[in-house]
């Protein structure tokens, strides 16, 4: 049976000619299947059913390199004083004799599928996962990721997918930061992202691919590493790794290797690999010193730097700068890593931020930052047919909506959509030619019962906190409220309607 042609119009289409995005005025899409058959104007061919989007932008679907596939932390820990900073870490003792799973199979299942229902409902076709390790026993596994690609099946994303694996856990040890290691654990996660290359490599389709996800650069020994990296290398496979993330992580990886990170990635050999680095934000030696060397070395190693301003900023970090480092021949790309996954927030958020860096309102250009979003993701991954619209690419694209009364007089559409509305004004989302969310609505999840499971998943997580806390602070003490309620604090004063 012949698939049928599907013609969308609007009133603005982000086309792709060229090597570039280009604004079409009165513009169509058309595509057939999971190919996209013209974008422009003037499709003289069949067509089986017109969609008038009316005043709207169509446009290639966001790829999110740090996808949130949990529920979120950052309402918990992105604005903890110190103290309560070391209380969000594991505890030592949690680690040697005490350490759980918060959440079953089945319940980590529910967290996956609201994960990646937010990421469809705000325009997000192909992601790739990152998911907390503190409420779990340890890692992820190769079933955790299998799940998630059926249900990445199920609901029509694309993703790029691995069980994250490490050695080593981040813990609060006689009051400080350290590392705590089982080397063992380790091993055993980097066979499990094997055979979930294998499980990916065998699935077929599109919807699903495998990726080597290990969790964070202080996490991992240089054994794993230097594993990872020939792993990585045999099966051409993408290697994402959280590094240059903060000051402990610099501090620890000098008094351990005497290194920078980015040269114990060329020592372990990641850098030789399709290297990912979200964040990627500390550059250099924790004095300073080597921070234009690095960025040098990231360039000539080719390696994608996935940019999160919406979560760099909720914990005080800023990229030093966007425009430094693509001048310096650095290739960027975007993820949200946190909630909501809205990347159109994360455009404005970090254009804005470019400009306090640089000084100078030129700089992060909207036109980088959604070429970043788009065709950077699409480089990352070796895929030329995503990210943009234009004959042959695959049929990922959103809707959004111009119209509404809350987005304000109207400029340029992408700079109007990027200042003035966020994600949440798509209005429909495609992948591979599937439609997959309408007005609000992923098609096939129950938003409702997921909104309910997932508080009450994270009420639960909230409490776990308490158990791993080096003092044993009870959840009220570790997350107190912006401002006290006094429903709870106090017994409220009672009034009679009788009273003169």
């Amino acid at each position: 049976m012949t698939e049928p042609v599907v013609r969308m119009t609007a009133a603005h289409v982000l086309a792709h000619r060229d090597g570039d995005h280009m604004l079409v005025s009165d513009g169509e899409i058309v595509y057939r299947g999971a190919r996209i058959l013209h974008a422009g104007r003037g499709w003289d061919g069949p067509v089986d059913e017109t969609i008038d989007c009316g005043d709207a932008l169509i446009m290639p679907g966001f790829i999110d390199l740090d996808a949130l596939a949990d529920i979120d932390h950052a309402l918990l820990d992105s604005w903890a004083t110190p103290d309560l900073a070391l209380g969000q870490q594991w505890s030592a003792d949690y680690f040697r004799s005490r350490r759980r799973d918060v959440f079953d199979a089945s319940e980590r299942a529910v967290i996956r599928e609201y994960a990646l229902s937010q990421l469809l409902r705000h325009g997000v076709t192909t992601f790739m996962p990152i998911a907390s390790e503190t409420h779990s026993s340890w890692a992820e596994t190769c079933d955790d990721m299998v799940e998630v690609a059926r249900i990445a099946e199920r609901l029509g994303i694309r993703g790029y997918l691995g069980p994250a694996y490490r050695s080593g856990v981040n813990v609060v040890d006689g009051g400080r930061r350290s590392v705590l290691f089982d080397e063992e654990r380790g091993r055993a996660g980097l066979r499990d992202a094997e055979r979930f290359l294998d499980y990916a490599a065998d699935h077929g389709g599109d919807l699903v691919h495998g990726a080597l996800l290990p969790c964070r650069i202080e996490t991992l020994t240089r054994e794993l590493m230097a594993a990872t990296a020939q792993l990585a290398l045999a099966r051409d496979a993408v290697v994402r790794l959280h590094c240059m993330q903060g000051g402990v992580e610099l501090a620890l990886l000098d008094e351990w290797y005497g290194m920078r990170p980015v040269e114990l990635l060329e020592a372990t050999g990641l850098l030789a690999t399709r290297l990912l680095v979200p964040h990627g934000i500390h550059l250099g030696a924790p004095g300073g010193g080597g921070r234009q060397a690095d960025l040098r070395r990231l360039a000539e190693a080719g390696v994608t730097i996935v940019h999160c301003p919406m979560t760099s900023i909720r914990y005080g970090a800023v990229l030093d700068s966007y425009d430094r480092y693509r001048t310096a021949g650095v290739h960027i790309a975007l993820g949200t890593d946190s909630f909501p996954p809205d990347l159109v927030r994360g455009i404005d958020y970090g254009t804005h931020l470019a400009k306090l860096a640089d000084r100078s309102l030129a700089a992060g250009a909207t036109a980088d930052y959604l070429r970043s979003a788009t065709l950077g993701g699409a480089r990352a991954l070796g895929r030329t047919d995503l990210g943009r619209l234009q004959p042959g690419a695959s049929a990922d694209l959103i809707v959004v909506d111009l119209a509404d009364f809350a987005m304000g007089v109207r400029e340029d559409p992408l700079r109007t959509l990027t200042m003035n509305g966020s994600a949440r004004d798509v209005r429909r989302t495609v992948v591979a030619g599937r439609t997959v969310m309408v007005d609000g609505v992923v098609l096939g999840a129950d938003q409702s019962r997921l909104q309910a499971r997932a508080q009450a998943l994270f009420e639960r997580m909230r409490a776990a906190y308490s158990e791993r806390d080096h003092r044993r602070r009870p959840p009220a003490e570790l997350f107190p409220p912006t401002f006290p309620d006094i429903t709870k604090t106090t017994t409220p004063k009672r009034y009679s309607h009788d009273q003169s």
